[in-house]
């Protein structure tokens, strides 16, 4: 096992028109037994990063250091990693035994001494009794052990993972990631793992580094990015359904901040007193898990808005609400709700909201609305 330190990694590559700045200033550590997952959409720079500590690319300038020791300048076979890309690539005519071992033929390790370490590989990914079948012969789950199993073998310092799982069906997506998470697990050794999927980073992470623009926007456990998230851009890109986000207005930054969405006004508890927030416009986040929907003679006051559109997921149905603005609100109910197309409702926050520069976008406060006491 090792540590991993990526120090102010910059890539600049050449283009016809200029420079493009594919990574910009990246900097985050994984620690022994961590798993950390790159996200974002493409194009961010997430996999240009993951290339630069493989040594399949050359930074522009920053740092490298596995285990204390600088490897910015190496080349992969002197990296003590191991890379597993989006595509199986199982080669065809080689046997599975063949395709696990194939890594240390390359780094010249005889044949007698592959046999053994191929063999401990297949029983950790519980591939053992294939060791003498052909790729050809394996299901797709099976492969995908097969490339894990390939991934191990070496006993790497650190595992790297680009998009492994992009190209599986739903099921055998969810099986993969149950089978990474224990491989992780059983051997404790750091994993660096990119993915555009949240809902990956979400489910697999020890700790996230959202990205955007060559940048990482925030780094933190999954709990700290989705209940705290730095900006608009982490709010919206993390969650299984994105962020609410409207137009709004403080009217009083004091010791009890008050925020406004036209006539409504939510009842939140500012976490801490912002240093920033002043009275003015600003942007309201809030998810659609935790948005209520009111209609007929209940009570209480909200957003106005029209149902639109119900999508029904098992025990849960998505709402699209329409509410006179450019974007539509969400809200997540239970299936079973008696609603339906065309409902008036009064689109309302319920417990976790954030409040953003109308500019930048920048988080300004985090709040909870805030608890009655009962009479």
């Amino acid at each position: 096992m090792a540590h991993l330190e990526i120090d102010n990694l910059e890539k600049v590559f050449d283009t016809p028109d200029g420079e493009e700045v594919a990574v910009d200033g990246v900097s985050f550590e994984a620690e022994d037994g961590e798993f950390v997952t790159l996200v974002g959409p493409s194009g961010c720079g997430k996999t240009t990063t993951l290339r630069c500590i493989a040594g399949l690319e050359t930074p522009t300038s920053g740092h490298i250091l596995l285990g204390g020791r600088e490897v910015t300048e190496l080349p992969p076979n002197k990296r003590d990693i191991s890379l597993m890309f989006q595509s199986i690539a199982l080669y065809p005519h080689m046997t599975v035994r063949e395709n696990i071992a194939y890594p240390l033929k390359v780094d010249g390790v005889s044949k007698a001494d592959r046999t053994e370490p191929a063999a401990e590989a297949a029983r950790t990914m519980q591939i053992e009794e294939m060791l003498d079948k052909m790729p050809g012969d394996l299901s797709g789950g099976q492969q995908q052990r097969a490339a894990l199993a390939r991934t191990v073998v070496q006993d790497p310092g650190v595992f790297l993972m680009d998009e492994p799982l992009s190209d599986l069906d739903a099921k055998l997506k969810a099986e993969t990631r149950k089978e990474i998470q224990r491989i992780h697990e059983e051997l404790g050794t750091p994993v660096v793992y990119v993915t555009h999927d949240q809902e990956e980073a979400m489910t697999m992470s020890d700790s996230i580094a959202v990205m955007n623009d060559g940048q990482i926007e925030q780094f933190g456990s999954p709990n700290e990015i989705f209940y705290r998230p730095n900006n608009l851009f982490v709010g919206q890109f993390i969650g299984q359904h994105g962020m609410n986000v409207v137009d709004a207005e403080v009217v009083d930054a004091g010791q009890g901040v008050s925020v406004a969405v036209d006539d409504y006004r939510p009842e939140l508890r500012i976490e801490e007193k912002p240093r920033r927030l002043s009275t003015g416009p600003v942007k309201l986040g809030f998810r659609p898990e935790n948005t209520v929907l009111e209609t007929g003679d209940e009570h209480g006051a909200g957003i106005p808005g029209t149902v639109r559109l119900i999508e029904t997921f098992g025990e849960e149905a998505v709402v699209t609400v329409d509410v006179g603005r450019p974007e539509s609100l969400l809200a997540v109910i239970d299936s079973n709700r008696p609603l339906s197309k065309g409902a008036k409702v009064q689109v309302r926050i319920d417990r976790n909201a954030h409040i953003f520069d109308s500019e930048t976008g920048d988080v300004l406060a985090h709040a909870e609305q805030s608890q009655k006491q009962p009479a």
